[in-house]
């Protein structure tokens, strides 16, 4: 009796014989249509189970990290718990106090590695809380949630924290190859350097530099080997002592920052240790800023570090 109703559908479709086509037809499809078709048996009673959820919500905000030994997500490693903590469970199981719901999913404007921090106004996140038991909730209540995590810990602190729609919480994956992203690198050289020389050496480099990068040796158990192409811009540096320096730089989304210091056994090119013609390795990193303008900044920051 399907089988009738397929080939009707089948026949009705003007286009291709597609899923949006195939939906749209069954949309338009009235009971005598279907009764043509398919007339179920009905002997005595039935029953029927309806079920209903809320759909998910979406609550926003910013993080810093202020650990060098805390990861973003739970690290797990062959079933292996490797940390006590996350980024992702020091937000997320406080607001699950107030946001009941099934499960939830952890999204942000990228990632740092455990031994970077991430200062200036943090990092953009989104937690989707999926079959929530509420969808409604007041401003108030999230100010209240951001407060307690922000006491619970000195590794992290929270801002921004509120509830978005789901097409707001898009935002965050939207241009994610154009958004810019700023660093502050430690580095030591094996050669003595001073600034005269660095600002010399930097100031003949290409403005945006454009280098290439093979998947790194670090990640390349979990991404794939590809050769991507990102631009550096705005470098500059500080002389500490004469072995190490420090380098500011803002570069394009994805850019692999301490590849691009030491090179990565020259998987990535060009890189700091061919600029400055000396070896040259990254001792501390840190994100200055994520320049995504979401989610929007609240009015009520009375909260300092």
């Amino acid at each position: 009796m399907f089988a009738g109703i397929f080939e009707w559908v089948k026949s009705n479709a003007n286009e291709a014989f597609t899923r949006q086509s195939v939906t749209s037809i069954l949309n338009d499809l009235t009971f005598d249509d279907f009764e043509k078709y398919y007339k179920p048996a009905i002997d005595g009673q039935i029953s029927c189970t309806i079920l209903a959820q809320h759909d998910s919500i979406y609550v926003a905000g910013r993080y810093n990290k202020y650990s060098r030994t805390l990861s973003q997500t739970p690290w797990i490693i062959d079933g292996v718990r490797k940390a006590d903590t996350s980024v992702e469970e020091l937000i997320a199981l406080p607001i699950s106090k107030l946001v009941t719901a099934k499960d939830h999913v952890f999204i942000s404007s990228g990632r740092e590695d455990v031994d970077v921090r991430t200062l200036g106004r943090g990092r953009p996140f989104v937690i989707e809380f999926r079959q929530p038991s509420r969808v409604l909730y007041r401003s108030e209540e999230f100010l209240t949630i951001q407060h307690e995590i922000n006491m619970l810990t000195k590794d992290i602190r929270v801002r921004d924290l509120q509830q978005v729609t789901k097409e707001e919480s898009n935002q965050i994956k939207e241009g994610e190859e154009e958004k810019t992203k700023c660093y502050e690198a430690l580095c030591y050289t094996n050669i003595q350097i001073d600034q005269i020389e660095l600002d010399q050496i930097l100031a003949s480099v290409s403005n945006p530099l454009i280098i290439e990068q093979k998947t790194p040796i670090r990640v390349l158990h979990r991404r794939t080997l590809m050769t991507r192409q990102r631009l550096i811009s705005a470098l500059s540096t500080t002389v500490i002592d004469p072995y190490h320096f420090r380098l500011r730089l803002t570069t394009q989304a994805g850019a692999y920052v301490k590849e691009f210091v030491h090179g990565d056994f020259g998987r990535t090119k060009p890189n700091l240790t061919i600029i400055l013609n000396r070896f040259v390795d990254i001792l501390e990193l840190d994100v200055l800023a994520v320049n995504i303008d979401f989610p929007p900044m609240l009015s009520n920051e009375n909260e300092t570090r």
